[in-house]
């Protein structure tokens, strides 16, 4: 097969959803209202965090950290497939297709990191309240956050620089709306084993690690829930963490989805719809699970909000 060298003006094809008209005007609509609802439905939640004194506290810290990386998350993706829809274009540069995949796995990992941290923080709360306060000390919630962000940035950059060293055929179409990189890494001539090692091992230490210490840290926190006597202490508990144990719920079950649809039937409709799930409804949804479930939230919200919108 003929290769290519690969320069700026090497084009990937983004097949997208739909070729049909009618269809990209009603999926242009629908996307850019998820894509404004997620934009301010976090960037509320970060200045509810921000502005109310009451929200100063590592759970709301990491939640304002969590909504800008969801943003991020959103952002790689949606600007993109908008403007194709838009202009009827389906190509991506490989520049652009490479700072999709870098930013895509970047903030992937930061949801990962920081749901982790977030596990954490509620494990304390609830297991070692005692000690709380003398152990999430600011310094080391902001050593948390920032460091969370550095392996992030850090950790995407061995599956980013090593689609660098392969060389792709010319037929480069890529059945998605934004460059996943198990599609990129399809479209390769050359040999992806280096590759495939790598996101196996950042998928392991960045994915199945953060995952193992929710899953522990939840543990100990039902062990600990079950041993209160009192049905009133049991929900006062397990109400501090309803709403992170529902996006935690979230997030992986449609990741899994992604990689089940994807192992059943590779570059199929099911696993690009079970994409749109994972890389646009979580984001979406995570604003109004926090806001709906949390008292503190909604009252912070009113009062940006009346800032905002003054009524007479």
């Amino acid at each position: 097969m003929e290769r290519e060298n690969q320069t700026e003006a090497d084009n990937f094809v983004l097949l997208g959803f739909t070729d049909d008209p009618d269809l990209q005007s009603l999926l242009f609509g629908l996307l850019l209202a998820m894509y404004l609802v997620t934009v301010l439905g976090n960037l509320l939640i970060i200045l509810a965090t921000i502005s109310d004194s009451h929200l100063h506290t590592p759970m709301y810290f990491f939640l304002s950290n969590l909504s800008l990386a969801d943003i991020g998350f959103t952002s790689t993706t949606i600007p993109k497939a908008l403007r194709n829809i838009h202009t009827h274009s389906k190509g991506i540069t490989f520049v652009g297709c490479i700072s999709q995949v870098y930013f895509f796995v970047l903030f992937g990992c930061q949801d990962n990191l920081l749901l982790t941290v977030m596990a954490y923080d509620r494990f304390l709360a609830i297991c070692h309240p005692l000690h709380y306060v003398v152990i999430m000390k600011s310094q080391l919630c902001l050593l948390m956050a920032l460091g969370s962000w550095l392996v992030s940035v850090l950790g995407s950059l061995p599956e980013t620089l090593t689609v660098l060293r392969l060389s792709f055929c010319t037929k480069l179409k890529i059945p998605h709306f934004f460059c996943d990189l198990p599609e990129v890494l399809k479209l390769a001539c050359s040999d992806t084993l280096i590759n495939n090692i790598v996101v196996y091992t950042v998928t392991i230490v960045l994915g199945v690690f953060p995952l193992s210490g929710i899953l522990l840290s939840y543990s100990q926190i039902f062990s600990s829930i079950l041993r209160i006597s009192s049905a009133e202490g049991k929900y006062k508990a397990f109400s501090t963490c309803g709403s992170h144990l529902l996006v935690v719920s979230l997030f992986y079950g449609t990741g899994l989805g992604v990689y089940l649809s994807s192992a059943a039937a590779p570059s199929s409709r099911m696993s690009l719809m079970a994409s749109v799930l994972y890389t646009m409804l979580t984001p979406m949804l995570n604003p109004f699970i926090y806001s709906l479930r949390n008292r503190d939230i909604k009252v912070a919200l009113g009062r940006v909000l009346s800032k905002m919108v003054p009524l007479n």
